[in-house]
């Protein structure tokens, strides 16, 4: 079966640097750092106290007091990232949409962390009779794909993968191949999370995953630096509509971008760390370039995973060299957590937003903080300012505690 071709018509997202894709966009090119101190509840004690939160949100403007009070935060975010796609995409002007062949994957890495916290302190202090009837779905993972279908009426494929730090791209990669193979025309993809609760910041410090730079929150995340102390957790959602080549200009809906490549592998090496060597990161993305049909040398720019730890940058350097040899050299990469933190199951997705709109205006995001490479780490890592350049073809990087890893490789969309 000839694979159909799937692009991308509408965009959604939540940040830490913006509530919209483009002001988010707008804050990656400008270098501007979203990670702030912890100030949802007392931090005080814990021996990480900065983030990077979603401040400033209109929540009325997408949900009824009502209907919030009754989810997680996750699904929050998940559902205005959703609508916002959805509206840029025009999708809901056309009169001829078949509602069946819409579908939805929507995922995040942990869920309704805060809903099961609160619920878990309820039952402690007034039994279980007091736990919210909502509390099964305020919380479980698929419920941002589940209300985004009563929200739109869409009756397709309905997913939620869970795949830690890599959900997004996961997500986005299998709705792409659920269009190429023709089950469904549209599919609503991405990633959703609110991590940045007591348990989850408590829970990422114990394991010594965190950034302490606590004096100074906008210089923690430093990606490939030498002084580099762990990620910093941070909450958001990306989401994107993909859709059938032909649906889409049969509608003349404005096309961003072709998903072209999605590669997929495991380290089976450690719950959390990756192998030094890169050895299943390159995997994945060999395969995403296979499947793509391109050669190595047509990938122009690379948004890295790149989390600001001690093993994972290295691993990531080793992984495309091993790759691209010697075209590594050439090609640009960088890491747009160093602004956003890492957003776990929705950073997959927020980042490949952000690979298309590199491809969209031509232009590089910076790796801020990198004021010191270390050993090893000196490829073009686009260190302090974004600049221009022609970018066809972006890949997306994104690997998960677990050893999964995922590939998105996305190509200017040229007829």
């Amino acid at each position: 079966m000839t694979k159909r071709r799937v692009v991308i018509t509408g965009m959604g997202m939540l940040s830490p640097v913006g509530n919209s894709v483009e002001s988010s966009w707008e804050a990656i090119q400008a270098g501007r750092s979203g990670i702030g101190m912890i100030d949802r509840f007392d931090a005080s004690a814990y021996n990480t106290r900065i983030g990077g939160a979603i401040r400033d949100l209109d929540m009325e403007s997408y949900l009824s007091p009502k209907d919030a009070r009754k989810l997680d935060a996750f699904i929050h975010y998940g559902l205005i990232a959703a609508q916002q796609a959805v509206d840029n995409s025009g999708l809901e002007s056309f009169d001829r949409l078949d509602r069946e062949r819409v579908g939805i994957a929507i995922g995040s890495g942990i869920g309704g962390l805060e809903y099961i916290e609160k619920s878990v302190l309820t039952m402690d202090k007034s039994g279980p009779r007091k736990v919210s009837p909502f509390f099964v779905p305020a919380s479980v993972i698929n419920m941002i794909s589940g209300n985004a279908a009563i929200r739109f009426g869409y009756r397709g494929p309905n997913i939620a993968i869970v795949t830690a730090c890599t959900t997004g791209t996961h997500n986005i990669g299998y709705a792409a191949r659920t269009i190429a193979y023709g089950d469904a025309e549209v599919m609503l993809a991405g990633g959703s999370e609110m991590a940045t609760t007591r348990t989850g910041m408590a829970a990422f410090s114990a394991a010594r995953a965190l950034s302490t730079r606590n004096d100074e929150p906008e210089k923690a995340s430093r990606p490939w630096d030498k002084d580099r102390d762990g990620f910093v957790l941070s909450d958001g959602a990306g989401v994107v509509v993909l859709e059938e080549l032909e649906h889409a200009k049969q509608r003349g809906a404005t096309i961003y971008g072709e998903v072209v490549g999605f590669g997929m592998s495991d380290d089976a090496h450690h719950i959390t760390a990756p192998p030094e060597d890169g050895e299943g990161a390159a995997r994945s993305m060999a395969n995403a370039v296979r499947d793509a049909g391109l050669k190595p040398e047509e990938i122009d720019y690379i948004n890295a995973h790149g989390t600001s730890t001690q093993v994972g940058d290295v691993a990531e350097v080793a992984a495309v060299r091993r790759v691209f040899g010697a075209h590594a050299e050439k090609l640009a990469m960088s890491s747009t957590k160093s602004m956003t933190g890492h957003l776990l199951g929705a950073a997959g997705a927020v980042e490949a937003i952000f690979s298309v709109m590199a491809i969209r205006d031509g232009v590089l995001p910076p790796t801020i903080n990198l004021d010191n490479p270390d050993e090893g780490c000196d490829l073009d890592l686009v260190a302090h300012k974004s600049r221009q350049a022609d970018v066809r073809v972006a890949l997306s990087n994104s690997f998960g505690f677990g050893g999964t890893n995922g590939t998105l490789i996305f190509r200017r969309y040229e007829g």
